[in-house]
């Protein structure tokens, strides 16, 4: 057997399945089309013909397909073998492949790749876990190959719940960069001169997350610096920017709308952390209110 199975090779199953080689262990790999096995192969993999006869392979199977429909699709009952699906999922999609693994004899662990595949074994690299922490102990030191290795809690759900929420920020992150970038560039100045200028900024402006995060906590939303209404006024200025510039504000016309609305729900002398409240819906705004001030 080998130690360690690898299903799916597209960029990131390919560098997963390389990262595994580099480090020593005897891989089988499995494609649904076979032309992506041949590279691998050469480097030393054992190519298996179906899905089934990777899992059988080796106790453990690294699972990264595009969704997880096709994980379904691909997947068959092999007791006593562990999985561990780095597929991008949701919280609710892991909850439920982890019950169909239990229901096998199979136990699972639920993986939030944090990096683009040439990253993948560098020290840049991690990777979100959750689910069974004994399997995870079992097979750290072939999970580290990846990159470092964040356990998220025995809850299958976890590791997506906090992908997901990283993703989100870099999207928005490069969402407001690509609305900023639209804005220099239609006034004929080039944004490779302006970019660090950009980044300068982003970076000043994570020093401000850490006293977010403690104000979303704890529900102490007073304002120490600029208050939503001060944004709210401002914010205007962006959009009447782009528009008269016949852009698009889809990007960033949801933040207005957003500060406008706190303005009016009276958390006009709120910090800014306050918006993150008026994503919930009314239950569980009412629900964590009353946690922090029963």
């Amino acid at each position: 057997m080998s130690d360690v199975a690898v299903l799916g090779l597209g960029a990131m199953g390919s560098a997963l399945a390389g990262a595994l080689l580099d480090g020593g262990h005897t891989v089988t790999v499995w494609n649904r089309t076979g032309g992506r096995t041949a590279a691998l192969a050469e480097r030393g993999a054992q190519v298996a013909t179906t899905a089934a006869g990777a899992l059988r392979a080796a106790p453990v199977a690294v699972v990264c397909l595009t969704d997880d429909a096709a994980v379904r699709e691909t997947l068959v009952a092999v007791p006593g073998r562990t999985l561990v699906n780095l597929t991008n999922s949701t919280p609710e999609q892991d909850r439920a492949l982890a019950d169909w693994a239990a229901r096998r004899q199979m136990t699972y662990l639920a993986g939030g790749i944090m990096a683009v595949p040439s990253m993948i074994g560098t020290p840049a690299a991690f990777v979100f876990y959750s689910g069974d922490a004994g399997a995870l102990q079992r097979h750290r030191a072939l999970l580290e190959r990846f990159g470092r290795v964040e356990y998220t809690g025995a809850d299958p759900g976890r590791a997506a719940v906090h992908d997901l929420a990283l993703l989100t920020a870099m999207y928005g992150m490069f969402g407001g960069f690509l609305h900023a970038a639209a804005l220099i560039s239609a006034e004929g100045i080039p944004v490779a001169g302006v970019e660090p200028l950009i980044r300068d900024w982003l970076t000043a402006m994570t020093g401000a997350l850490p006293e977010m995060a403690s104000a979303i906590d704890s529900g102490d939303h007073t304002a120490t610096g600029s208050t939503v209404r001060m944004q709210a006024f401002a914010y205007p200025n962006l959009l009447d920017a782009g528009r008269e510039r016949g852009l698009d504000n889809g990007l960033v016309q949801p933040m207005g709308e957003l500060l406008s609305r706190a303005v009016s729900s009276g958390h006009g002398d709120a910090d800014l952390s306050v918006l993150a409240t008026m994503l919930h819906g009314d239950r569980v705004r009412r629900e964590n209110e009353q946690q922090i001030d029963p």
